[in-house]
């Protein structure tokens, strides 16, 4: 007799090997031709498909649906609601409909599967035609289906950076605001605000710039050097001290900011400005998500407590602790500048 089912593909091969005696379906010679023109279909298709035969639901199905499959064990000859048993809960019913002779198309479907030995969420597009033989009756499920995982969660992730992206622009966008207005209430003249809001907006724009590898942050060591690089021409004289810790975007912007204010004020009147002047920077945090910063000047020109408040004090008072949801404190003593931060990390 002909070879049955024809061709060269893995799952044809695959078909002819099989032992069908160890199934209900007996020898592929005793067959009924519905089945086997299906199967024969089956392994010719460039798509993925498979066969559900039977009240059994016995698998068959074509090389396309190997990938469908992944590091399940072979599924070939045993009944799909075994084959996808981690799933049935949900596909299970729609397979009784197919058989019930309804058939069921289903957009990016969202399945809880296991075919690498780990658990995961995978999206489909397929549809349950039900199959039926000369007579009418329905003896079988086709399933044809894609894997739309890689394109759902593209979606997603597209949409989580259009949030994203839409609330750092209102960010910047009332950040820049605070600063302009509250330079302008402060500065002294036009000339002294307009070099003002030149440093911080410039200031602003770096911070932003931590920002742009990603969502996850970067670690408050990145931050700091980052930041304190234009104003700090010898890292001998500041000291880090902290784990490695990756902070929220938003967070890394605010710290960065505040470090932007204390490192210009160090520069020009602070540890900073003199030759043997130190400071001290320390961060840590605790195992339910406090956090903690600490910035300390040691060695340089007496400190007193300036005479009016600007836009730095509540920068460094406010705005800033209000994105770790804490307090933040600066203390002007006699032997430095001394900034706390207490919060807690995003």
């Amino acid at each position: 007799m002909t070879q049955f089912p024809f061709g060269n593909s893995v799952m044809a091969q695959a078909i002819r090997d099989f032992d069908w005696s160890q199934t209900n379906l007996g020898s592929p010679n005793h067959w009924p031709e519905s089945l086997r023109t299906l199967v024969g279909l089956l392994v010719e298709s460039e798509f993925p498909k498979a066969l559900m035969w039977g009240a059994d639901l016995i698998t068959f199905h074509n090389d396309a649906f190997l990938k469908i499959l992944g590091e399940k064990p072979g599924a070939l000859g045993r009944p799909f609601s075994e084959v996808w048993s981690e799933a049935w809960d949900s596909i299970g019913p729609i397979a009784v409909r197919a058989f019930e002779g309804e058939a069921t198309y289903i957009e990016d479907f969202p399945l809880q599967i296991n075919r690498s030995g780990v658990p995961e969420e995978a999206y489909f597009t397929f549809c349950y035609s039900p199959v039926r033989d000369y007579s009418g009756a329905v003896v079988g499920i086709m399933d044809t289906v894609v894997e739309t995982t890689r394109t759902v969660l593209a979606k997603k992730n597209d949409a989580v950076l259009k949030r994203e992206l839409a609330h750092r622009v209102k960010n910047i966008i009332a950040v820049t605001s605070a600063v302009v207005n509250s330079t302008l209430r402060t500065s002294l003249s036009l000339e002294d605000a307009r070099s003002s809001v030149s440093r911080r907006i410039e200031a602003l724009g770096r911070a932003q710039g931590l920002m742009e590898g990603g969502l996850n942050g970067i670690t408050v060591t990145g931050v700091i050097r980052d930041t304190l690089t234009p104003i700090a021409e010898d890292w001998s004289r500041i000291s880090l001290t902290g784990p490695d810790l990756v902070l929220a975007p938003q967070q890394n912007m605010a710290l960065s900011l505040a470090l932007y204010e204390l490192g210009t004020n160090a520069l020009k009147y602070g540890a900073l400005s003199s030759e043997k002047g130190t400071v001290g920077l320390s961060w840590s945090a605790s195992q339910n998500g406090g956090f903690s910063f600490e910035w300390v000047e040691r060695g340089g020109p007496e400190v007193s407590p300036p005479k009016r408040l600007g836009f730095g004090s509540r920068l460094t008072g406010r705005i800033v602790p209000a994105y770790f949801n804490g307090e933040g404190k600066v203390d002007y003593q006699a032997s430095g500048v001394r900034f706390s931060l207490n919060g807690r990390c995003m």
